[in-house]
């Protein structure tokens, strides 16, 4: 049995760089995908919850109530270009390109050359099936924000920066 697996606690992942939160507030490699929640532009009170499967980069976004996206017709919306985005601040290029199994066509992995190595595959549009249990890890994650400030660790926010996010 591995130190982790004796532990009380999960090994914490520091992230790549500080980032924002107001725009993609989580962001996961999981499931087979790069998911995650990302505010809408244009009214305060929604988010989409958007996606892309590793290897076939089949895409989805809806908003929190299962309506598609207007914009992934056919191609990547600013939403998922918004989650590669912060996926590569919080992961790091390499790791993502590693996970999603992207070959940038530059060589340095970036979050632009992610998206455009994943574009010439010309991925189809995916399920939305996960957006829901998306939505639910990232609003059991907020609730630990109404929790009484401690010390002790919290296993399940590894994915919430630590640093302060430069303007």
């Amino acid at each position: 049995m591995s130190d982790w697996e004796r532990s009380s606690t999960a090994r914490v992942t520091a992230p790549a760089r500080a980032r924002k939160l107001a725009k993609v507030p989580f962001v996961e490699l999981a499931d087979g995908r790069l998911q995650g929640v990302v505010s809408s532009g244009s009214d305060i009170g929604r988010v989409y919850v958007s996606s892309v499967a590793v290897g076939t980069y089949a895409f989805a976004c809806s908003t929190n109530n299962n309506r598609p996206c207007g914009g992934a017709r056919g191609s990547f919306c600013n939403h998922i270009l918004a989650l590669i985005g912060e996926a590569v601040l919080q992961y790091g290029a390499e790791r993502v390109a590693r996970y999603l199994r992207v070959e940038p066509a530059d060589g340095e992995p970036s979050a632009s050359t992610i998206a455009t190595g994943m574009r010439s595959t010309q991925p189809a549009q995916g399920d939305t099936k996960a957006a829901a249990p998306v939505f639910s890890r990232f609003l059991r994650h907020l609730a630990y924000l109404e929790f009484t400030p401690d010390t002790a660790p919290v296993p399940e926010m590894h994915w919430f920066p630590t640093t302060r996010a430069v303007a």
